[in-house]
C-alpha cells in the first residue's frame, strides 16, 4: 500500500480545498450583490446549504460554485466578477470565470442565465432569479423547489447524488412527484425507487 509523504499533511489540504470553495463563492456572490446583479447561488452548494438547514453533517462538499444570473444584469455581473479577481473565460455554452488568470476552469465560478436552457436538449430552461432565499451569509439561493426542478432537468450522475441528497434529509420525496412535468416526475420516481442508484 502507498502512503503520501510524510511532509504532506493531508487533512490540512482537504480542509483548505473546502475553505477555497467557500471563498470564492462568497466572494463572487458578495461582488454581484453589491452591483445590484439579480443572482441565485445554484449547484451543489446550493444543495448543501438546503441539506444543512436539516443535518449539517449530511452536506456534501463541492467543488464546483455555480451562480444563477439574470441575463439583462450579465454585463454588470461580468464588470462586478471582474472587479472581485475573476477573468471570464467563455467556452462553447458556457460563461467561466477563472479565479485569476491563471486560475483552472475546474476552479471557476460557472453563471448560468436564468430563464434560458443550459443545453439545447434541456426540456426546461433555468429557473427564474426573480425570488430567491436567503439561506447563510447573506447569500441568495434559489428556493427548493426550482433548485430540484434544475436538478431533475440535468440528470447528470451529480445532479442525482445531488438529489438523492436532498431526498435523505427528507426534502424531496413522493409528495413531490404531482408538483412537476411528467418527465421530471419520472426522473423523480427512478430515484425514490431506486436509492442506491
Amino acid at each position: 500500500m502507498e502512503t503520501a509523504p510524510k511532509e504532506v499533511d493531508i487533512l490540512e489540504r482537504m480542509v483548505r480545498a473546502v475553505e477555497k470553495v467557500r471563498e470564492r463563492l462568497l466572494r463572487a456572490s458578495k461582488a454581484l450583490e453589491a452591483a445590484g446583479v439579480r443572482y441565485a447561488v445554484i449547484g451543489g452548494n446550493a444543495v448543501a446549504a438546503w441539506v444543512s438547514t436539516v443535518n449539517e453533517g449530511a452536506a456534501r462538499n463541492t467543488p464546483d460554485v455555480d451562480v444563477l444570473v439574470d441575463p439583462e444584469d450579465f454585463a454588470l455581473a461580468l464588470h462586478a466578477l471582474e472587479a472581485a479577481g475573476f477573468a471570464y473565460h467563455q467556452t462553447p455554452g458556457e460563461h467561466l470565470f477563472l479565479d485569476g488568470p491563471t486560475g483552472r476552469p475546474a476552479n471557476a465560478v460557472r453563471v448560468v442565465l436564468a430563464r434560458q436552457k443550459v443545453r439545447p436538449e434541456y426540456l426546461e430552461p433555468a429557473p427564474d432569479v426573480a425570488e430567491t432565499v436567503r439561506l447563510a451569509d447573506g447569500l441568495r439561493f434559489l428556493p427548493l423547489d426550482a433548485l430540484i426542478r434544475m436538478k431533475l432537468t440535468s440528470f447528470r450522475l451529480k445532479d442525482r447524488v445531488h438529489l438523492h441528497d436532498l431526498i435523505g434529509v427528507g426534502l424531496l420525496g413522493e409528495r413531490d412527484l404531482a408538483k412537476l412535468p411528467e418527465v421530471l416526475a419520472a426522473r423523480l420516481r427512478e430515484l425514490l425507487e431506486n436509492p442506491e442508484g
